[in-house]
């Protein structure tokens, strides 16, 4: 019998894994709050369930892709949850991006029923949740990693196992969040500069990627900015919270992280101008608006 495999969250990550569940065959089970989402993935092959709880019923995986740690929360203890049906045994993979105390605080709680917990959060962006190839940082126990990972090899191209416990998947994930912000709001601040000095941005696209000062979120973001298309990959409101999570993990270990609360406040003036669901490559608008700078697809001039 193949592995039965429920995914509950079928976003632009989500629908991606599922996706990439199948196609390595497994019995997949989609389940999402967005009933056209389910209905899509059932069109494709898969099957689709109500609720977190009818998804994982006779579950081997249940594969939690969704925002944050409340929500999470929710999908396994809440009604209609992952918890009043997961079989003995069987292991909660969660791929939100959490702080570290919270993680741990989750696992214990569902280990205590007898399940198991995978703290595994992810990177990669939708096109290679799509193809089977994100990163994922995972902790948990050897049982769930033995019960997980032909799930997990059939998602990621790279699976790093980075402890025994949960937590340690969200701490990894949390500096690579730190990181990912600091240089898209590096980015954006750049590209927009640039605008401002009447330069070929286009251009400046093609030098800087062939530079010294190019980043990974710089070459896949600022075609975004490029384009004039802020239909969201990843959201603004993404690194609030997530830059959020760090000042608050900072300040309890009475550590200066300086850099990212500054990246941080770009972020959240972006969200109160009203781009909070648009791409996060937004902040270059807010740039453009406080400066007077025209940028591609800037309808206001």
């Amino acid at each position: 019998m193949p592995l039965r495999v429920a995914v509950i969250g079928l976003g632009s990550m989500g629908f991606g894994m599922a996706t990439s569940l199948r196609r390595a065959g497994f019995d997949v089970t989609g389940c999402d709050v967005s009933a056209a989402s389910v209905e899509r993935f059932v069109a494709e092959g898969g099957r689709g369930a109500r609720t977190p709880a009818e998804a994982a019923a006779g579950a081997d995986v249940v594969v939690s892709v969704v925002v944050n740690a409340a929500q999470t929360e929710a999908i396994l203890f809440g009604a209609g949850g992952v918890a009043e049906t997961l079989p003995a045994g069987s292991v909660f993979v969660s791929s939100a991006t959490m702080d570290p105390e919270i993680a741990r605080a989750l696992a214990a709680k569902l280990e205590a029923t007898g399940r198991l917990y995978l703290d595994a959060p992810i990177s990669g962006g939708a096109q290679r949740a799509a193809n089977g190839e994100l990163t994922i940082l995972a902790s948990g126990t050897p049982a769930a990693f033995t019960r997980a990972r032909p799930a997990l090899d059939a998602m990621a191209a790279k699976l790093y196992e980075l402890g025994d416990a949960a937590g340690h998947g969200a701490a990894f994930k949390m500096i690579n969040q730190l990181l990912a912000g600091v240089h898209i709001a590096a980015a954006c601040e750049a590209i927009a500069f640039a605008a401002r000095q009447g330069l070929d941005i286009a251009k400046v696209y093609e030098v800087i990627t062939q530079s010294a000062g190019n980043s990974w979120m710089f070459e896949n973001r600022m075609p975004h900015v490029l384009d004039g298309d802020y239909t969201p990959r990843s959201a603004v409101d993404i690194f609030v919270k997530d830059l959020g999570i760090i000042q608050d993990m900072a300040r309890g270990a009475k550590f200066p992280v300086p850099v990212s609360a500054a990246a941080l406040q770009m972020f959240l003036m972006t969200s109160a101008a009203g781009m909070g669901r648009d791409d996060d490559a937004s902040v270059a608008r807010l740039y453009a608006q406080v400066t007077g700078t025209a940028l591609p697809g800037d309808t206001s001039r």
